[in-house]
Formats: structure tokens, C-alpha cells, sequence
């Protein structure tokens, strides 16, 4: 049965919510990941990479905003601290140099590890009948698939 925000059950909610700030927590540190590469990438691939690391942390940028409202529409509290989501996040920062096909690999990994992340939290809302978190979440998910597929093929 479809249900709305106002209509799931206090466990459900905090359930759904707890799945969305673990999104939230992975497309923030994503988001600065790819700004870190889109910043510092370098050889011959620096034009197309350099275009797609913005891309992607622009569009992370605004899914975030996204995937934390839906969390207040849940009525549930909102991870909104940098430390709070590295430290919950699957996805870890990145310091130092690397070669633009170690940052490709990154942000695949990224990409891969946040589209199994939001699919997860889909899933959950699937269950309680939450259609809206599950179109968000599908939506979201096959975007970090889609980029997915692009840093896949600069792999060759």
C-alpha cells in the first residue's frame, strides 16, 4: 500500500531516514571528492575529466540538498555536519596525488559504493510502502550508475 510521509510509522520513518543520511553522508563526501580531482587532475585526459569531475560534483551538489529534505519531509533529523558524514560514509576522502586513472578508479568505486548505498535505502522505502523516497532513490541511483558508466569507459 502507498503511503505518504505522514502516514508511515515512527520506526519506518527513522528506518527510511537513517538510509537517506547514509546517502546524504556518501554524495557530500563524493561531491568533494570529485571537486578534489576536477581541481588537481592532470595529463592528457585533463579536459574531458576535468569536465566530468564538475559534472558530477555539481550534480551531487544539488542531490544532496535533495536526499536531506526528503529526511525533514520524513520528519527526522538531518546529517549536516562534514565530520558526521565522513565519518558515517562508505566513501572515503583523498589527499595527495594521484594519476587521473587512480582518480578515475576513485570515483568509480565512489559512484558504485553510493548507487548500492541509495538502491539499499530504496529498497527500505519500497518495503513501507514509501513511493516518493523510492523515485527519488531510483532516480539517484541511476544517475551514480550513469557516471558510473562514463568513468568505466575512460578505463577502456
Amino acid at each position: 500500500m502507498t503511503q505518504t510521509a505522514a502516514n508511515l510509522a515512527p520506526s519506518q520513518k527513522e528506518a527510511i531516514a537513517d538510509a537517506l543520511n547514509q546517502c546524504v553522508a556518501e554524495t557530500a563526501v563524493t561531491t568533494m571528492l570529485a571537486q578534489n580531482f576536477h581541481w588537481n587532475v592532470t595529463g592528457m585526459a585533463f579536459g574531458p575529466l576535468h569536465d566530468l569531475f564538475q559534472k558530477i560534483y555539481e550534480d551531487h551538489f544539488i542531490a544532496q540538498d535533495d536526499l536531506a529534505e526528503r529526511v525533514k519531509a520524513l520528519g527526522e533529523h538531518a546529517e549536516g555536519t562534514l565530520a558526521g558524514m565522513i565519518k558515517r560514509s562508505k566513501v572515503s576522502e583523498f589527499e595527495g596525488k594521484a594519476s587521473d586513472k587512480e582518480m578515475i578508479k576513485m570515483m568509480l568505486d565512489a559512484q558504485e559504493t553510493a548507487a548500492a548505498t541509495i538502491a539499499g535505502a530504496g529498497g527500505l522505502a519500497a518495503e513501507a510502502g514509501d513511493t516518493l523516497t523510492e523515485d527519488l532513490c531510483i532516480a539517484r541511483g541511476q544517475t551514480h550508475e550513469k557516471f558510473a558508466w562514463f568513468l568505466r569507459s575512460h578505463l577502456g
